[in-house]
């Protein structure tokens, strides 16, 4: 009997070793798994939502805009005098820094053009400064201050009602039909200008019965 016993307790020791590498298999082929599914969702998603003013809080500073100009806040030491800022605007470049620091607090390319002579800065309460730059293109928005810097998704930015109606009749209109396309796109439909054309096309071919117009395809 104990030979009976003992045969039996090294057969279910010898089916325990066997069994167990296939669920430890199992659990690093799970783990594997949900590895690649969070370095998947990683590189989902990289444009960020935009802070209140349209734009992004940065390390270093944060900025908002409207359609017309951008607006960029730059914490500085307390005491900082007019004499301590080093600013260069161009129409494709910012520099901003302190004297002094071994290197700018911005220096880079914009992410569109400024009308250099419209901007200006300004230093509040002697420990932030101010930098208004006016856009060059004044019907869309920006994705980032600088080029290379983290972008904000754009379908996101929530203009205000009353900055809207502020604009002069056609800047209005072109804001309106930009919204109404941005719109339409999200679900799949034609644009204004699509169904400007598509309208057109159909005209057409009401005016014309005896043409083929069996190759031409009619948007939904």
């Amino acid at each position: 009997m104990a030979i009976i016993s003992d045969f039996q307790e090294e057969q279910n020791q010898t089916e325990t070793k066997v069994t167990t590498p296939p669920s430890e298999s199992s659990s690093s082929l799970k783990a594997e798994e949900k590895k690649v599914k969070v370095e998947e969702d990683k590189g989902k998603g990289s444009k960020l939502v935009p802070n209140k003013g349209n734009g992004l809080d940065l390390e270093k500073y944060s900025w908002t805009q409207s359609l017309q100009e951008v607006n960029i806040v730059i914490p500085v030491p307390a005491g900082t005098k007019s004499r301590d800022i080093v600013y260069e605007a161009k129409a494709k470049h910012l520099k901003f820094g302190l004297k002094g620091q071994p290197a700018p607090i911005i220096d880079g390319d914009l992410f569109q053009s400024i009308k250099p002579d419209e901007c200006l800065w300004s230093i509040e309460d002697q420990s932030a400064v101010s930098i208004l730059l006016t856009k060059q293109n004044q019907t869309d928005w920006w994705k980032s201050l600088l080029k290379g810097d983290p972008e904000i998704d754009a379908q996101k930015v929530e203009p205000e009602p009353s900055k809207l109606s502020d604009l002069d009749s056609e800047t209005r209109r072109t804001v309106e039909k930009m919204m109404f396309d941005q719109r339409q796109k999200q679900m799949g439909r034609p644009t204004s200008d699509e169904m400007q054309q598509q309208e057109l096309l159909k005209k057409f071919m009401e005016q014309n019965p005896n043409m083929d117009f069996s190759k031409v395809k009619m948007m939904q």
